[in-house]
């Protein structure tokens, strides 16, 4: 009997099938370690910054909802922000990286970050997980006293005088309480696979709205929740030592040191007294790594090596 010869796609197809069922076996014993457990993702602004990559990560967010994780999704939305600011014509000004942030500005931001961002990473889980029903659902601070915030009080010296002068950033805000119980009800809830999707507004006692960065939200509403993981992704590849090379794992002693001996500069600072914080509010550990990269998180979360550098106690 002559057996009809296998061509090279074939031969390919298979090859990834058994490729795929390798990846999965060797997956499974991190699965198992992350069943049931929350972890908070921070998705930033430059990350979300083009749709595809945005629709990948809303697929790898229902499939970390399928796998038996609890994601919470908090996303920051600066880059739209400024976009918005220029279409109206509101000049921004930033000190030591936080948006000076007037009434006409603060208007724009919760516009923003509470309306179309928000909505927007919502429906992209939503859509992504319609045929197993997960959905997601876009909160802000705001709701149910999620988040309570104080404004935030800057210094800076005066290179001539010395003199150290306060900053006033408007209506910019530091997390003081986060209340998790909506979080944790729609988390708990045995009806729908719900994925709480957090805007970065918060209200002070007085009643007025603030802006908060969003890894600062992150964090502490992953301490407020004691997160098994906190996913910072952004748009670098993790921590870099002295000689350009990404630090797999450090301790948060470690993390200290780099940012006393000048090692973690610019953006990276902020970043890891994010992480810091977190990790002493009870989150087991905190990941910065490359939110651009596909499946970041999966390859984080699922296999042995990771993605970006882990921070721990």
């Amino acid at each position: 009997m002559n057996q009809v010869p296998i061509t090279e796609d074939e031969r390919q197809s298979e090859d990834r099938s058994w490729a795929t069922a390798r990846t999965l076996a060797e997956a499974l014993p991190y699965i198992q370690v992350y069943d049931r457990q929350t972890v908070v993702i921070k998705y930033g602004g430059h990350a979300m910054g083009d749709e595809a990559v945005a629709k990948q990560f809303a697929a790898d967010v229902v499939l970390l909802k399928l796998m038996g994780v609890n994601p919470v999704v908090v996303h920051g939305g600066g880059p739209q922000i400024s976009a918005m600011l220029d279409r109206a014509g509101v000049k921004s000004e930033f000190v030591d990286g936080l948006r000076v942030t007037d009434a006409a500005t603060m208007q724009i931001a919760e516009m923003v970050l509470s309306g179309a961002v928000n909505k927007e990473i919502a429906n992209w889980i939503t859509e992504a997980g319609k045929q197993a029903d997960v959905r997601g659902v876009g909160l802000s601070g705001k709701d149910a006293g999620l988040l309570t915030v104080e404004k935030t009080r800057r210094t800076r010296r005066d290179p001539d005088s010395m003199i150290e002068h306060e900053v006033d950033l408007g209506f910019v805000g530091e997390p003081t309480r986060v209340d998790p119980k909506l979080i944790r009800g729609l988390i708990a809830s045995e009806s729908e696979d719900w994925v709480p999707v957090i805007a970065p507004i918060g209200v002070a006692e007085d009643g007025k709205t603030y802006n908060v960065n969003a890894d600062t939200v992150a964090g502490a509403v992953a301490g407020s929740l004691q997160a098994k993981r906190m996913l910072l992704l952004t748009d670098v590849k993790g921590v870099l030592d002295k000689d350009g090379q990404v630090i797999r794992q450090m301790t948060v002693a470690e993390a200290e040191q780099l940012i006393a001996d000048g090692v973690a500069t610019g953006g990276m600072i902020p970043k890891l007294e994010t992480a810091m914080a977190a990790v002493k509010a009870g989150v087991e550990a905190v990941v910065i790594l490359d939110g651009r990269r596909s499946h970041a998180m999966l390859v984080e979360l699922f296999t042995e090596h990771g993605a970006g550098t882990l921070v721990k106690a």
